[in-house]
């Protein structure tokens, strides 16, 4: 008795791989899985194949839908995964050329109701390089719901139709807490309206919840689809660690307060319409970033701050109040600081009470400050501001020693995204 307790032993705590041969036998597999048990989806195409499932694990012993070899599971046509219930990871799937008629690939809900919590998507990619015309429905790769989810180590590229790729939403009074960390989103082409944006927290309806999203250490190359790369609609969100490479476009602080965007390096390269961050609301932190050869200007400028709205609307922009921009360096960028840019006539309220200090900004053959209409409590300290002009004369705490500049290494592609080759 004592030797069959402890051959049993590895089962209970590891629970069973389950070989699951198409989306007809994951349906009846999924309804028997327990804590700890790993669901191995059969190499070569599934086709059309919908897995829409509620399940339980924990934290100690998750559910594992996962490509029995990563990559070899590929999902095409009407593929969609849609998760309900509680730490469920999804590993090594491959979603090829989506046709996205249901609106998503991946969506961490099952239904309205049935929501996803603590969930991992790693080592997935989805990848469409045949365009798809879904006429004026929008679609996402990547909706992401409830609370505690992590996105890793995954590919996303080549979306074509209308929608943000990746979007996190919320209930009025919840949070967030998700991670999105040490993924690839390669290149998206200009979309010609709004509804480009790669990854957007919250939306203007929720934007006042405190979402305490992380977005660490993911390359985000050519992602060209919109004015705004990054649009964060909630609040004290953390963005640190990222690469923007040849990017058309901002990490925009759309709706939203208390953020911390830090340790980014933006290059440009010189293409046309590269930006950096962009600033709306009170209380946000821009530090020790790096921006470079950046083409952009007004609100795709290495760093802008717009004009607010007075008694704004959900979809209006906030008065700019309390940044701190500190320790950045921007080199030979087009536009280094916008101060009080706006692209709506009702936009009368200039950023007030910011601070900048310690950056270095050097633009030999271009001013330092293009828009320039701060409002009252500007402090300006311990800046080296080298440029063809300034653009704010008789600006105070401008320092004239050289600076010794080290520039961060950029992340590449090869370090991060899918362990397996596509």
């Amino acid at each position: 008795m004592r030797s069959l307790v402890l051959a049993l032993l590895p089962v209970l705590a590891f629970g069973k791989d389950i070989p699951v041969a198409d989306a007809a036998a994951f349906k009846e597999a999924i309804k028997n899985a327990a804590p700890g048990d790993q669901l191995l989806l059969a190499e070569g195409e599934w086709k059309d194949s919908v897995l829409k499932f509620a399940a339980e694990g924990t934290q100690e012993r998750p559910i594992t839908i996962k490509a029995s070899k990563p990559g070899k599971t590929i999902f095409t046509g009407e593929s969609q995964i849609s998760i309900g219930g509680r730490y469920i990871h999804i590993e090594g799937l491959y979603f090829r050329d989506p046709g996205q008629k249901s609106g998503e690939v991946i969506e961490l809900r099952k239904d309205s109701k049935t929501l996803a919590f603590n969930c991992i998507v790693r080592d997935c990619a989805v990848i469409s390089k045949a365009p798809v015309d879904l006429g004026k429905k929008t679609a996402r790769f990547v909706s992401i719901y409830g609370t505690g989810h992590v996105i890793e180590r995954c590919h996303f590229e080549g979306k074509t139709t209308a929608g943000t790729l990746m979007v996190v939403w919320f209930t009025p009074g919840g949070e967030g807490k998700h991670i999105i960390r040490g993924n690839y989103f390669g290149p998206r082409p200009e979309l010609g309206k709004n509804g480009g944006e790669t990854i957007r927290i919250g939306d203007s309806e929720t934007h006042d919840t405190n979402a305490k999203c992380e977005v660490t250490g993911n390359l985000f190359h050519q992602c060209n689809g919109e004015g705004e790369i990054i649009s964060v609609k909630s609040n004290e969100n953390h963005f640190a660690g990222n690469t923007f490479l040849e990017c058309e476009g901002a990490l925009t602080l759309r709706h939203a307060h208390r953020c911390v965007v830090e340790d980014n390096v933006f290059i440009g390269n010189h293409k046309r319409r590269t930006g950096g961050v962009r600033i709306i609301g009170e209380d946000h932190v821009v530090r020790r970033n790096y921006f470079e050869a950046l083409e952009g200007d007004g609100y795709r400028s290495a760093l802008c701050f717009m004009k607010g709205i007075p008694n704004s609307p959900a979809n209006g922009y906030y008065e700019v109040k309390n940044a701190l921009v500190e320790n950045n360096t921007a080199i030979d960028c087009k536009v280094t600081l916008a101060i009080g840019e706006s692209d709506r006539k009702e936009a009368t309220l200039p950023p007030v009470n910011c601070t900048v200090k310690d950056n270095i900004f050097i633009s030999p053959k271009r001013p330092i400050i293009d828009t320039a209409n701060p409002g009252p409590g500007w402090t300006w300290q311990n800046n080296v501001m080298i440029g063809r002009s300034i653009g704010i004369n008789d600006l105070p705490g401008i320092i004239s020693t050289k600076p010794e500049i080290t520039k961060p290494k950029p992340l590449a592609r090869d370090e991060l995204g899918t362990s397996w080759s596509l």
